[in-house]
């Protein structure tokens, strides 16, 4: 439905998303390289490329969709990133996505200071697996691909695209919400349709870095989350 968003009442939700590259071969060794910051009207705040300190071993292509010339032509330093992003973050913001208390790491923002609250989209599509008596939990692409009918397969993780991901799932949720059961429709859906591999399940190993496959790990790392 299309909104003039001139009139719209200003967003108090945002996403923000993160991608990284791989300063080394196991898989913590990684560096913040993109942020995108996009409202709950889908409208994109910024898009900002970040040069790590450390040398970059692996720009993990296929999974991020950053290369050489992007971060070395666009990449601004971290610190320099975050304070734009503080400029554009107002502090009253809920921020929204696919395991988004990891992407707040990753910048470390500060609940009650550079934003309001999170919701975890993994949090609020669970669904109660009777079979195993325990919840059932989906990946950003599962829920995308089944719920939106986006294409997911063969395509990487550029922030901004995972940004507007987040936020379509949630305005999604939120109109869910006042029909039980379209919303039991939805969960049914979700839990109906196969699952793809991720890449990390395709690929443990990418251009001789880890990617943290817990089953097939061999970098020795310890797994932190």
């Amino acid at each position: 439905m299309y909104m003039n968003h001139e009139t719209a009442p200003p967003a108090t939700h945002y996403s923000i998303d993160v991608e990284c590259v791989a300063t080394g071969r196991d898989h913590n060794s990684r560096a913040v390289a993109q942020i995108s910051l996009v409202d709950q009207y889908e409208q994109i705040i910024l898009n900002l490329y970040v040069r790590p300190q450390q040398p970059i071993v692996s720009y993990l292509t296929p999974l991020t969709g950053l290369t050489r010339e992007i971060i070395e032509g666009q990449g601004i330093p971290l610190e320099e990133a975050v304070r734009i992003l503080r400029q554009y973050l107002p502090q009253n913001s809920i921020l929204v996505g696919q395991n988004i208390g990891k992407d707040v790491d990753w910048l470390q923002l500060k609940e009650g200071k550079d934003y309001q609250s999170l919701v975890d989209l993994t949090g609020i599509y669970r669904v109660w697996n009777t079979k195993y008596n325990t919840w059932s939990v989906f990946g950003q692409d599962h829920l995308a691909k089944v719920l939106l009918g986006w294409n997911t397969e063969n395509s990487s993780h550029d922030a901004v695209g995972d940004a507007v991901k987040s936020i379509r799932l949630f305005n999604l949720y939120k109109s869910l919400q006042s029909d039980p059961q379209a919303w039991r429709r939805a969960q049914e859906t979700v839990m109906a349709a196969e699952v793809q591999p991720s890449f990390a399940k395709r690929n443990p190993e990418y251009d001789g870095v880890c990617m943290g496959n817990r089953r097939q790990c061999k970098c020795g790392a310890p797994f932190l989350g």
